[in-house]
């Protein structure tokens, strides 16, 4: 099963691939018997329930996909506050604090792209990715702190972590079970998604206003809700390519992509919390 998210969708470490790229070649060499996960790659340990994790020095372990999403969540928070803290969104300054903030996005966004397409982990790509797309987040929710309401931000982060949490418990109890037909599922959803706002944004740069009205009022509520939806889809997506990266012993290094990963679900999480509170504010 390979993630939605790009940063994966070219890594080896899946149930697909019957182990990491060629960590299993031994093993397939000496026939099923000796790797079972040849013809079940979906074994379990019959005590635990829990896939079975061949044994490997120097593999990739929660605590390496821990610390190193600790890190760029770090990196990411610390120039959020720095752009809010230095970028004023004030009326005399709005217009190129917001110049500033779409600069930083594409960069992100290319930064992103770059790292999708390289066969190893760059920390220093990601770490500047977060770096970046902090800046962007920063001066987006200081706009919307200044403009909207003062707590629509803080009630973003707190949705965003329960998301996160809430994700994480029925993942690890099992209530969420990632097959082909989930992944499908999601990839067909998330495609549709991302079509009707790209049709709403050509609507409103072309037509002005809202466009179709996706992104305000009741629809922009029910976009909002879905978007998080599928946030919460691609956190079990993820989850599940950092389950098998452990269990089939990726490198270390692989734990920054889990980390890159897992931060581009996120912000992706934040932004529609951020958009939907906003609307229900704006609702008040």
């Amino acid at each position: 099963m390979r993630s939605s998210n790009p940063v994966f969708s070219r890594r080896g470490f899946s149930r697909d691939n019957g182990g990491y790229a060629g960590f299993d070649a031994q093993q397939a060499q000496a026939g099923t018997a000796t790797n079972p996960y040849a013809t079940n790659p979906y074994a379990t340990d019959p005590a635990t329930g829990m896939p079975q994790a061949p044994a490997r020095s120097g593999a990739m372990t929660i605590d390496d996909v821990v610390s190193r999403t600790a890190m760029t969540l770090g990196v990411l928070t610390l120039t959020a506050t720095i752009a809010w803290l230095a970028l004023p969104v004030d009326a005399a300054n709005l217009n190129k604090s917001y110049g500033i903030a779409i600069v930083a996005m594409l960069i992100a966004f290319g930064l992103a792209l770059v790292q999708s397409f390289k066969r190893k982990a760059s920390p220093a790509i990601i770490l500047a990715y977060a770096a970046f797309e902090g800046v962007f987040l920063g001066v987006i929710s200081a706009a919307v702190s200044t403009y909207i309401s003062s707590g629509v931000v803080i009630q973003a982060v707190l949705g965003t972590l329960c998301v996160f949490a809430g994700v994480l418990f029925a993942y690890k109890m099992r209530w969420i079970r990632v097959t082909r037909r989930f992944y499908g599922f999601v990839m067909a959803a998330a495609m549709g998604f991302m079509l009707l706002m790209v049709v709403n944004l050509l609507f409103s740069v072309f037509a002005g206003g809202n466009g179709l009205g996706f992104r305000s009022g009741g629809l922009g509520i029910l976009f909002g809700v879905i978007g998080i939806i599928l946030g919460a889809c691609f956190l079990a997506l993820d989850f599940k390519q950092v389950e098998d990266g452990v269990t089939y012993g990726a490198p270390r290094e692989e734990a920054w992509l889990a980390a890159f990963g897992l931060t581009t679900t996120l912000v992706w999480i934040y932004l529609e919390m951020l958009r939907l509170f906003s609307i229900l504010s704006g609702d008040d």
